[in-house]
């Protein structure tokens, strides 16, 4: 069975889930997961996990994100992108100095309320279920933390493109939204482009033709995921068979305390571990991943 992390650049109108089931198809495989929802409207990395991969899919969902997105000046829609139906519309005679100006107040920990036409539920229900049947709820609002928002090019008199780098749960089209009310004249999104999710990036990312073409040749290990951390190599086959049993051991070398990936005498990638101590006591195994 195929196993492993692929990463696709997600075309435009196609669900995350869309996606998977086309993966599904071409990989033969039911285990697959993805991690970061996409909406249709947005392109770009999405991180999608096969096999026993899918054990890794939780470490991946809580990483930074990083997207290219077109601000449109001068319009309101309920889905706060340009999907969405105009609520309003207003001149515009915004400067990219005067739209500088307004991000520093968007940059750092803020907190965002959820666009009624999202996936949240409240009472049991999804809210875009709710805003299909034309009804608007209490949302509380939520911080998220945006860590470099800037402005990258001016497109048009009402478009520029703004790159962000923000943590999991930001709605980039209530950003979008937002710094259009700070400005006065309103605001929507009308692109957006995811350029990196758990640390991979568009320049990893295959498309479904290339999938198609190649199939799992283009998977990669599992512990690729994790490379942001150090490698430990287990010496000795009774230390191993604790590790393989999910026991904690001891460990002789003068290490610094912290996450290490574990491998096995032969290579294999079989955990991530937290170090305290002197003790390595496994996260997550993933004994063969």
């Amino acid at each position: 069975m195929a196993n492993g992390i692929i990463i696709i650049d997600k075309p435009e109108g196609w669900t995350s889930m869309d996606v998977c089931a086309k993966l599904r198809g071409i990989l033969k495989t039911k285990k697959i997961g993805h991690a970061g929802t996409l909406d249709p409207m947005a392109t770009g990395v999405l991180p999608v996990f096969v096999g026993q991969a899918t054990r890794a899919v939780s470490f991946a969902e809580s990483g930074r994100k990083e997207y290219v997105a077109t601000l449109h000046l001068g319009q309101v829609t309920n889905t706060q992108d340009t999907t969405g139906e105009t609520l309003e519309e207003h001149p515009v005679s915004v400067t990219m100095d005067e739209l500088r100006a307004v991000l520093p107040q968007f940059t750092g920990d803020i907190e965002q309320i959820p666009p009624m036409f999202s996936a949240i539920k409240i009472g049991g229900q999804k809210l875009y279920d709710l805003a299909r049947q034309g009804k608007t709820v209490e949302r509380k609002p939520r911080q998220v933390t945006i860590y470099e928002l800037e402005v990258a090019k001016q497109l048009s008199p009402t478009d520029f493109t703004l790159r962000i780098l923000c943590s999991k749960g930001t709605y980039v089209r209530t950003l979008c939204h937002d710094i259009g009310q700070a400005l006065g004249c309103g605001g929507c999104m009308a692109s957006l482009r995811r350029t990196m999710a758990a640390g991979f990036t568009l320049e990893e990312s295959y498309t479904l033709d290339d999938v198609q073409a190649q199939g799992e040749t283009l998977l990669r290990d599992t512990d690729s995921l994790f490379r942001q951390y150090p490698v430990y190599r287990i010496g000795h086959p009774r230390v191993e068979v604790l590790c393989r049993n999910g026991n904690p051991f001891f460990v002789k070398e003068a290490l610094p305390d912290g996450i290490y990936r574990i491998y096995g005498m032969d290579g294999t990638f079989l955990c991530l571990s937290q170090l305290q101590e002197g003790t390595m006591t496994s996260i997550k195994n993933f004994f063969g991943a």
